[in-house]
Protein backbone atom coordinates (compact mmCIF):
# COMPACT_ATOMS: atom_id res chain seq x y z
CA UNK A 1 0.00 0.00 0.00
CA UNK A 2 1.34 3.47 -0.78
CA UNK A 3 0.21 6.76 1.26
CA UNK A 4 -1.95 9.30 -0.98
CA UNK A 5 -0.17 11.84 1.04
CA UNK A 6 3.67 11.63 1.79
CA UNK A 7 4.10 14.64 4.72
CA UNK A 8 0.28 14.89 5.88
CA UNK A 9 1.78 16.49 8.85
CA UNK A 10 3.50 19.76 6.41
CA UNK A 11 0.21 20.20 4.79
CA UNK A 12 -1.85 20.79 7.97
CA UNK A 13 0.29 21.68 10.20
CA UNK A 14 -2.31 23.69 12.62
CA UNK A 15 -4.32 20.41 12.44
CA UNK A 16 -1.66 18.48 13.70
CA UNK A 17 -0.24 20.26 16.73
CA UNK A 18 -3.86 20.35 18.18
CA UNK A 19 -3.83 16.70 17.72
CA UNK A 20 -0.62 15.98 19.49
CA UNK A 21 -1.41 18.49 21.94
CA UNK A 22 -4.66 15.93 22.83
CA UNK A 23 -2.07 13.32 23.15
CA UNK A 24 -0.06 15.10 25.62
CA UNK A 25 -2.87 15.76 28.09
CA UNK A 26 -3.96 11.91 27.28
CA UNK A 27 -0.50 11.09 28.27
CA UNK A 28 -0.84 13.40 31.74
CA UNK A 29 -4.73 12.40 32.59
CA UNK A 30 -3.98 9.90 35.24
CA UNK A 31 -5.41 6.72 33.09
CA UNK A 32 -2.50 3.86 32.82
CA UNK A 33 -0.73 4.01 30.02
CA UNK A 34 -1.41 0.45 29.56
CA UNK A 35 -4.92 1.22 29.49
CA UNK A 36 -4.68 3.89 26.86
CA UNK A 37 -2.29 1.43 24.63
CA UNK A 38 -5.26 -1.29 24.70
CA UNK A 39 -7.91 0.86 24.10
CA UNK A 40 -6.02 2.45 21.01
CA UNK A 41 -5.41 -0.63 19.58
CA UNK A 42 -8.34 -2.01 19.85
CA UNK A 43 -10.42 1.05 18.63
CA UNK A 44 -7.48 0.57 15.35
CA UNK A 45 -8.57 -3.19 14.76
CA UNK A 46 -12.02 -2.37 14.67
CA UNK A 47 -11.52 0.33 12.51
CA UNK A 48 -9.24 -1.08 10.28
CA UNK A 49 -5.84 1.18 10.68
CA UNK A 50 -2.65 -1.02 10.12
CA UNK A 51 -0.90 2.13 10.84
CA UNK A 52 -2.30 2.34 14.32
CA UNK A 53 -2.33 -1.18 15.11
CA UNK A 54 0.90 -1.46 14.26
CA UNK A 55 2.43 1.76 15.92
CA UNK A 56 -0.05 1.10 19.58
CA UNK A 57 1.09 -2.67 19.39
CA UNK A 58 4.81 -1.78 19.07
CA UNK A 59 4.20 1.06 21.87
CA UNK A 60 2.65 -1.08 24.36
CA UNK A 61 5.36 -3.81 23.94
CA UNK A 62 8.46 -0.76 24.18
CA UNK A 63 6.44 0.03 27.24
CA UNK A 64 6.55 -3.84 28.77
CA UNK A 65 3.29 -4.73 27.84
CA UNK A 66 3.10 -8.73 27.75
CA UNK A 67 2.79 -10.96 24.46
CA UNK A 68 -0.33 -12.16 25.48
CA UNK A 69 -2.34 -9.12 25.99
CA UNK A 70 -0.98 -7.64 22.72
CA UNK A 71 -2.36 -10.34 20.19
CA UNK A 72 -5.62 -10.91 22.75
CA UNK A 73 -6.89 -7.83 22.98
CA UNK A 74 -9.15 -8.40 19.78
CA UNK A 75 -10.62 -11.38 22.02
CA UNK A 76 -10.69 -9.55 25.42
CA UNK A 77 -13.72 -11.02 26.49
CA UNK A 78 -12.77 -14.24 26.30
CA UNK A 79 -9.05 -13.79 27.57
CA UNK A 80 -7.95 -14.03 31.03
CA UNK A 81 -5.37 -10.78 30.82
CA UNK A 82 -7.03 -8.00 31.42
CA UNK A 83 -8.58 -6.41 34.77
CA UNK A 84 -11.95 -5.60 35.80
CA UNK A 85 -11.13 -1.93 35.15
CA UNK A 86 -9.60 -2.57 31.49
CA UNK A 87 -12.36 -4.45 30.59
CA UNK A 88 -14.66 -1.73 31.58
CA UNK A 89 -12.72 0.70 29.01
CA UNK A 90 -12.26 -1.84 26.25
CA UNK A 91 -16.04 -1.77 26.21
CA UNK A 92 -16.74 1.79 26.53
CA UNK A 93 -13.78 1.74 23.50
CA UNK A 94 -16.11 -0.54 21.55
CA UNK A 95 -19.16 0.84 21.91
CA UNK A 96 -18.19 4.32 21.38
CA UNK A 97 -16.13 3.35 18.07
CA UNK A 98 -18.90 1.33 16.74
CA UNK A 99 -22.07 3.92 17.07
CA UNK A 100 -22.92 3.14 13.70
CA UNK A 101 -24.13 -0.36 15.24
CA UNK A 102 -26.19 0.92 17.81
CA UNK A 103 -28.93 3.27 17.23
CA UNK A 104 -29.26 3.99 20.83
CA UNK A 105 -25.27 4.85 20.66
CA UNK A 106 -23.36 3.89 23.93
CA UNK A 107 -25.63 1.64 25.92
CA UNK A 108 -26.44 2.91 29.27
CA UNK A 109 -24.75 -0.89 30.93
CA UNK A 110 -22.07 -0.25 29.19
CA UNK A 111 -21.32 3.51 30.62
CA UNK A 112 -22.55 2.06 34.05
CA UNK A 113 -19.84 -0.66 33.91
CA UNK A 114 -17.07 2.09 33.05
CA UNK A 115 -18.24 4.35 35.73
CA UNK A 116 -18.15 1.93 38.32
CA UNK A 117 -14.26 1.65 37.79
CA UNK A 118 -13.77 5.29 37.28
CA UNK A 119 -14.43 8.69 38.30
CA UNK A 120 -16.26 11.43 36.64
CA UNK A 121 -12.92 13.08 35.54
CA UNK A 122 -11.47 9.34 34.64
CA UNK A 123 -14.40 8.91 32.47
CA UNK A 124 -14.07 12.63 30.61
CA UNK A 125 -10.07 11.57 29.41
CA UNK A 126 -11.42 8.06 28.40
CA UNK A 127 -13.66 9.38 26.32
CA UNK A 128 -11.46 11.90 24.75
CA UNK A 129 -8.87 8.73 24.18
CA UNK A 130 -11.30 7.22 22.66
CA UNK A 131 -12.17 9.99 20.18
CA UNK A 132 -9.12 10.77 19.64
CA UNK A 133 -7.52 7.41 18.13
CA UNK A 134 -10.66 7.17 16.24
CA UNK A 135 -9.58 10.45 14.59
CA UNK A 136 -6.62 8.93 14.02
CA UNK A 137 -7.87 5.81 12.59
CA UNK A 138 -9.74 7.98 10.43
CA UNK A 139 -6.95 9.93 9.44
CA UNK A 140 -4.78 7.21 8.68
CA UNK A 141 -7.57 4.96 6.64
CA UNK A 142 -7.93 7.86 4.38
CA UNK A 143 -4.87 8.69 3.71
CA UNK A 144 -3.69 5.14 3.30
CA UNK A 145 -0.84 5.52 5.79
CA UNK A 146 0.91 2.24 5.61
CA UNK A 147 1.77 -0.02 8.57
CA UNK A 148 5.28 0.76 9.82
CA UNK A 149 5.58 3.57 8.39
CA UNK A 150 5.34 5.44 11.95
CA UNK A 151 9.08 4.36 12.32
CA UNK A 152 10.16 6.53 9.79
CA UNK A 153 9.10 9.27 11.26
Amino acid sequence: MQARIANPTELAPGAYKAMFAMEAFLGQCGIPSSTLHLIKLRASQINGCGFCVDMHARDAKKEGETDERVWSVAAWREAPYYTDEERAALALTEAATRLADNPAGVPDDVWDLAADHYSEQDLAALVMAIASINAWNRINVTIRQPAGSARAI
